[in-house]
Order: C-alpha cells, then sequence, then structure tokens
C-alpha cells in the first residue's frame, strides 16, 4: 500500500510546481520549483524511513523491508532513467 502510494505521491510536487526547462539536479529555477524539489526530496526520505522504522518497532518483517526497498530502487530507476530520455534532444532507440 506504502508503494502504491509514493508511486503516485512522489512525482507530483515536480509535476505541479517543477520547470520543463532545467533538470532535477540543476541549481538554477525559481521558489516553487526549489520547493517542489525540496517536497520531492522529502518524500522520497520519507518512502525509505517509514519501512526501517515500522521494521525498527516490529510492526513489519523483514522482508516486507526490503520489498519496500527495493520497490522504492525501481521508482528511483524509472525517475531517473525518464529523466535522462527526456533531456536528450535527439533521442533514437539504435
Amino acid at each position: 500500500m506504502l508503494t502504491g502510494l509514493m508511486y503516485i505521491m512522489l512525482p507530483m510536487p515536480c509535476l505541479f510546481f517543477g520547470s520543463g526547462d532545467s533538470g532535477i539536479f540543476s541549481s538554477d529555477g525559481g521558489d516553487w520549483e526549489d520547493a517542489a524539489k525540496f517536497l520531492t526530496g522529502f518524500s522520497s526520505v520519507g518512502s525509505i524511513a517509514i519501512p526501517a522504522i515500522l521494521r525498527h518497532a516490529d510492526l513489519i518483517t523483514a522482508g516486507a523491508m526490503w520489498i519496500e526497498f527495493i520497490a522504492f530502487f525501481v521508482l528511483l530507476a524509472t525517475v531517473v532513467i525518464f529523466q535522462r530520455v527526456s533531456q536528450e534532444d535527439n533521442y533514437s532507440y539504435y
């Protein structure tokens, strides 16, 4: 459930407030774009910290925590690949 929520909520700040001109790792941008990058980073850290805290409190098993971590890294790889592909002007499949 947490993974599904993160797939939906994690990119929302950048979709609403981020501009398409600069990448997510660039330092230029307005106040709204900086806030969007902060909220996206905060959500990313939360999606790692929440399963670790739940595991520490013995509310979930270690397997559930690792499944959550793997799902987060799949989401992270998807975002990084999307950023790289969208920044290339002459992207081709070959």
